[in-house]
């Protein structure tokens, strides 16, 4: 089995800043890709950034150029730095990953999600 453990939200004024971590453990293989969603209340859950392994960074567009991905592919975990934060960014931040193990050749694993709240 595949666990992914999110760190580092938290409540942040505006302008301000936050980085999150999500570290996977467990029976792993390969990890293909790994990336982050949100989900604001009342709203479907979105897309914020991704990093496919050997691939390029994709951002969704409210957050190009203050956001940024990274991966430390010693540690199985994944980063997101978030910079001039805005009270449109509150939102339950969910580490998502498609991961190779013994037992399927392409599993998605979802974390259980941190909440970012931006608020003066």
């Amino acid at each position: 089995q595949v666990q992914l453990v999110e760190s580092g939200g938290g409540l942040v004024q505006p302008g301000g800043s936050l980085r999150l971590s999500c570290a996977a453990s467990g029976s792993i293989i390969r990890i293909n890709i790994m990336g982050w969603y949100r989900q604001a209340p009342g709203k479907l859950r979105e897309l914020v950034a991704t990093f496919p392994s050997g691939g390029s960074t994709i951002y969704a567009d409210s957050v190009k150029g203050r956001f940024t991905i990274s991966r430390d592919n010693a540690k199985n975990t994944v980063y997101l730095q978030m910079n001039s934060l805005k009270p449109e960014d509150t939102a339950v931040y969910y580490c998502n990953a498609g991961i190779s193990t013994r037992v399927a050749a392409w599993g998605v694993y979802w974390g259980q999600g941190t909440q970012v709240t931006v608020s003066s």
